[in-house]
């Protein structure tokens, strides 16, 4: 049976420690499904439909990877794509905590969904989207943690909500 995974987020922006975890998990999955999060609690900066084509962008063109916006339970959208496991990304202590009791939530509404804990490469550990917006709202580089198509966004939306000419 083909081994097929989900990876969810909001993705605001997509990461290169996003893509790191992406690719790796590619090493032991057959699919892996990147489920872009519609949240209603957080105020994006890109709109759904921008950051699904940004991860596609960044990703290339490998069919064994599919980006799909989702909103709702992700284990019904787990079922709905035929995933039995769920990639989480884990940098540091602090995010065990909840990564945890979502894994068990998860697992108490669907038993058949596994959840798998990945850490990043070392030298992608820092990158979160939070800091990196933070960085590119206030001009710093961000060309490293970020592919250059979600680099490129980052600028044109900072300086479009700046007023400065773009």
């Amino acid at each position: 049976a083909m081994a097929i995974a989900i990876y969810a987020g909001s993705f605001d922006p997509v990461t290169r420690g996003h893509e790191d975890l992406m690719l790796r998990s590619l090493t032991f999955v057959d699919r892996l499904v990147v489920a872009v999060a519609v949240n209603s609690a957080k105020q994006p900066l890109f709109s759904v439909t921008e950051r699904v084509e940004m991860i596609r962008e960044s990703l290339g063109n490998d069919p064994r990877i599919e980006v799909r916006d989702f909103d709702g339970l992700l284990v019904d959208f787990a079922r709905a794509v035929g995933a039995t496991l769920s990639i989480r990304g884990l940098r540091a202590v602090a995010d065990f905590e909840y990564e945890y009791q979502m894994a068990l939530m998860n697992r108490h509404l669907n038993n058949d969904l596994e959840t798998v804990f990945m850490v990043p490469s070392i030298d992608r550990t820092y990158i979160s989207s939070s800091v990196v917006r933070e960085v590119a709202r206030y001009g710093g580089n961000t060309s490293g943690l970020v592919h250059p198509v979600v680099d490129a966004a980052l600028r044109k939306r900072f300086l479009a909500s700046s007023g400065a000419p773009a």
